[in-house]
């Protein structure tokens, strides 16, 4: 099983992205699980049609020790396993308590073993890497930790911070940083700035996404871009970079 844990500023398209590889490596014959570690549950919506998943959190507060992986994992577009952990109500209780409940409860109920996914993909809130959000690096969940940036300077800032919490992990015997993926935002000065953050994180760019109208497009129609375009160069970037990130992972 490969596990791989996506982070990045708010905004940067960590759910965009993390959900068009879903579909590609789906479509590549592999079972695949993303859990959307976010409040907002928003993680899965375009491999839902926009349709709101009910998160993890709520499920148990509603059901408690009656919950069962049914109620918890539902499946999307090309057959990919979703699952959202959810947070607490915005201003009562840490953001992260979900992620929490969500990872102890698929453990408890021995998710993996039973759906026994061929790769599973977390979607993790923004920059912030502590508590709740920092478990897919620190509990053992992934193996691999990946950072999307653009050239813009909080997305450059966000990722420094990332990257040095992976590093502070990575001595405990945790995650490792797999690499950098671009998101361009044709920014001045980007490609410059990416190549310093890579020089100081010591990691190196694995692929990266041009800029392209159609993502944006998709996102409209609630939908990832190897559904609703599949014949296009942006479809075939996020195959290309699901190919990319299953050699890497598979050379480990």
């Amino acid at each position: 099983m490969i596990k791989l844990a996506f982070y990045g500023k708010g905004g940067i398209g960590k759910s965009t992205t993390v959900s068009n590889m879903a579909v590609a490596f789906a479509q590549m014959g592999y079972k695949v699980m993303q859990i959307g570690c976010d409040p907002k549950a928003d993680s899965t919506m375009n491999l839902r049609e926009g349709k709101e998943k009910q998160a993890v959190l709520d499920i148990l507060r509603e059901k408690n020790k009656e919950a069962t992986l049914d109620d918890v994992i539902t499946q999307g577009y090309a057959g990919v396993y979703l699952v959202e952990a959810g947070g607490p109500i915005p201003g009562l209780g840490c953001a992260g308590r979900g992620i929490i409940a969500a990872m102890e409860f698929l453990d408890e109920k021995k998710a993996y073993d039973i759906y026994q996914p061929d790769i599973v993909l977390f979607d993790v809130l923004g920059d912030v890497v502590c508590g709740g959000f920092s478990m897919p690096i620190r509990e053992g969940y992934a193996d691999q930790v990946y950072i999307l940036t653009s050239g813009e300077a909080m997305s450059i800032h966000a990722a420094m911070n990332i990257a040095l919490a992976v590093e502070t992990f990575q001595k405990r015997g945790y995650a490792t940083l797999g690499g950098v993926i671009v998101n361009k935002r044709n920014v001045k000065k980007e490609e410059e700035r990416i190549e310093q953050l890579c020089e100081d994180i010591h990691s190196q760019v694995i692929s990266t996404l041009e800029y392209d109208p159609l993502i944006q497009e998709a996102d409209e129609m609630h939908k990832t871009v190897l559904e609703a375009f599949p014949q296009s160069d942006a479809a075939d970037r996020y195959r290309h970079l699901a190919q990319v990130l299953l050699e890497s992972n598979q050379n480990e």
